[in-house]
Parts: C-alpha cells; sequence; structure tokens
C-alpha cells in the first residue's frame, strides 16, 4: 500500500516539473521581461541608455575658487540655472593654483562628462594640450580664442569686457568729486586689459581732466594686497575704484568701506558686499554664456572649433541692475545713450594700450 502512494506522489512531482520546464517562465503581460506573452531582452547595465542619461557637464574653475564671487562664481551659477532649467548633471573641480589645471583636466576626462569647461584664458595650453590628446572629448574655454587653430573638439566664449568697463568709467569720469579714480587689476594678459582701457576710455570720455591710478595685484586671489593698494589710492586722492581683479578684488571692496570710498564691482553685481560704497560693477555675464553653449549641446548642437562672442549687442555685457541706488538718474540716462552708440559702431572702446592711445588722439 505504501508503495502504491509513493509512486503516486512520485508521478505528481515528474508531471509539475515537466510543466513548468516547457512554461519558459513567467507569462504575465505585466511582467517587464515579456510583451505579449513573448520574453524580451532586456539591455545590460552597461549598455548605453543615452535617451534617458543627462547631460552631464562640468567646469575646472581658475585660481580663485567656485566662491570667488566674481568670475568663478558667475560661471557656476550659470551651469546650476542649466541643471535646474535643462535637467542635465552640473558639477566642478577647483583649481587652487596653475598647476592644479592638467591634473583637474584629467580628473574631468575619467568622470565621463559630456562637456568640459576651462574657465579662464589660463587654460590656453593645458586645455589645447588635453584637446589634441582626446579629440572625442568636447571641450570649451571662457576668455581665450585660438582663433583659426581652434581645435575641432574646442569652443571658445569670450567677450567684450572693454564695453561695460568703459561704462562704468564714464560713471567714475561724473561721479568722481576729487577728478581722481583709480583700477586695481588681477594679472596682467589680454582680457584684464580690457577692462584696464576700457575704463580708462569711458573715465576720459566723462572727463578729461581726470587722473586714473592704476596697479595690478599679480594675482586673481590676494586680497590682502589689493586692499592694501586700493587704500594707498584712497589716502593719495582717489574717490572711486574699480577692479577687476577676482577673488582679490574683495580687498578692494572692503578698503572701500573702511575708507568710506567708492568702489565699482566686476562680472556680478557685487553691491551686495557693501551696499553703500559699490556704486556700479561692469557686468559680465559668464554664466548666461555658458548656459547658452549647454542648451545648444542639449539640442544637439556644438560648434567647435570656432569662437562665440558676447557684447553688449549680444547681452553679454553690461552695468549692474543695482547701479540706480547710487548712479544719478541724468548719468545713467547717458550711459543708455552710450551703449546705443557703441553698439551702432559710433564709439570703438579700446581693448588694448595701442588702441587707447588712438582712441585719445580723437578726444582732442
Amino acid at each position: 500500500m505504501f508503495k502504491k502512494f509513493l509512486a503516486l506522489i512520485l508521478s505528481v512531482v515528474l508531471v509539475l516539473t515537466m510543466a513548468v520546464g516547457c512554461s519558459g517562465g513567467a507569462t504575465d503581460d505585466n511582467d517587464p521581461g515579456t510583451e505579449n506573452g513573448e520574453e524580451q531582452e532586456q539591455p545590460d547595465e552597461g549598455d548605453d541608455q543615452s535617451a534617458e542619461d543627462p547631460l552631464r557637464v562640468v567646469m575646472v574653475t581658475d585660481i580663485g575658487g567656485v566662491n570667488d564671487l566674481s568670475f568663478n562664481q558667475s560661471a557656476w551659477e550659470g551651469l546650476q540655472k542649466a541643471e535646474k532649467d535643462l535637467g542635465i548633471e552640473a558639477d566642478y573641480i577647483e583649481s587652487h593654483q596653475e598647476a592644479d589645471y592638467a591634473p583637474n583636466l584629467d580628473t574631468a576626462l575619467d568622470g565621463d562628462y559630456d562637456l568640459i569647461w576651462g574657465i579662464g584664458y589660463k587654460f590656453e595650453n593645458t586645455m589645447r594640450d588635453a584637446a589634441e590628446q582626446n579629440p572625442d572629448q568636447k571641450y570649451a574655454i571662457v576668455d581665450f580664442t585660438y582663433g583659426d587653430k581652434t581645435p575641432d573638439n574646442v569652443l571658445g566664449v569670450v567677450f567684450k569686457d572693454q564695453q561695460s568697463s568703459f561704462l562704468v568709467g564714464y560713471i567714475a569720469g561724473k561721479m568722481t568729486e576729487t577728478n581722481k579714480v583709480g583700477f586695481v587689476g588681477g594679472m596682467e594678459g589680454v582680457v584684464i586689459s580690457r577692462f584696464d582701457y576700457g575704463y580708462q576710455a569711458g573715465v576720459k570720455y566723462a572727463n578729461p581732466d581726470v587722473e586714473i591710478m592704476r596697479q595690478y595685484a599679480e594675482s586673481f586671489g590676494d586680497a590682502a594686497k589689493a586692499k592694501a593698494i586700493t587704500t594707498k589710492m584712497y589716502q593719495d586722492g582717489a574717490d572711486i575704484v574699480f577692479h577687476a581683479a577676482g577673488g582679490a578684488g574683495i580687498g578692494v571692496i572692503e578698503a572701500a568701506k573702511e575708507q568710506d570710498k567708492y568702489a565699482i564691482g566686476v562680472d556680478r553685481d557685487q553691491n551686495d558686499k557693501a551696499p553703500d560704497h559699490v556704486i556700479t560693477s561692469a557686468m559680465k555675464f559668464v554664466g548666461n554664456g555658458i548656459y547658452h553653449v549647454v542648451e545648444d549641446l542639449k539640442e544637439g548642437k556644438y560648434e567647435g572649433g570656432s569662437t562665440i562672442v558676447y557684447g553688449l549687442e549680444e547681452g553679454g555685457v553690461g552695468i549692474a541692475p543695482t547701479s540706480d541706488k547710487h548712479v544719478p538718474e541724468e548719468i545713467l540716462a547717458e550711459v543708455e545713450e552710450l551703449k546705443q552708440k557703441i553698439i551702432d559702431g559710433e564709439i570703438v572702446v579700446p581693448e588694448n594700450e595701442d588702441q587707447y592711445e588712438e582712441y585719445i588722439e580723437t578726444l582732442k
């Protein structure tokens, strides 16, 4: 009797095993691995799913760092806006010295980003080398152009800094009560020359008799040195000082507060750093430029091998929106007229010493 019962049990088990073996697995139409009851091939974890993955963009900062309250911070704010509006993945790598540029670009390359930014003209050599060694990687550099030698995988983004500097220089020339103003630069070079000579041109356009004190901090991060330079300018009679010194420029603003004088900010609206002392800022919308390039890339457009230029006409530069807190209404109205003259080509703002000397001759 027991043997018959055991044989029956074994028969049932055998039938069930064969049924499962022939079924090919679950046939539920809701199963993600099937379609109409047929098993579908699933992608491996390493398969390309670019249609679903967000665009990944990273920026490597200049030595001022991402919180320099100026150039790098403006760039990062633009990338953050792109992350919020466009659904990209944004990141940054900070440089603390020039020796960091090359290894930071290597780190960015290892991060498998779709676009790598170098923030500042000092990336000129390291970015060119990286681009040549990695032709399939897309790069972009702010404030530098390789001209007709631009690698196909590099996009340059530059700004007409001399135009916004001319406008704040005009404001300084009109508002000075001592007929002495100052300029503090970070490090000498093509970019800062645009700020320097554009500012001087604006001052002289407003008032040819104004004396302009100029000195460079030889750093974009040494706020203490910039503060010492500015304090001396104030003590020597200047009542307005414009800086184009990145993070070092914070020292200029600190000096203005301590000496109860006026300062002019750069890149971002820096009035919030000293509301009673920063009368305007030469705005450079680095963040906007970065945002537009990333937006184009997301749409499949990338103009590698070329340079995009942003000036007053393109909305790439201008003066701070808080300028009306300290600058008289009539001067701001004159600034608007000057903006249009620059856009129309009636005023060609110099961007280096040679052009400035020629410009001064036109004012005589």
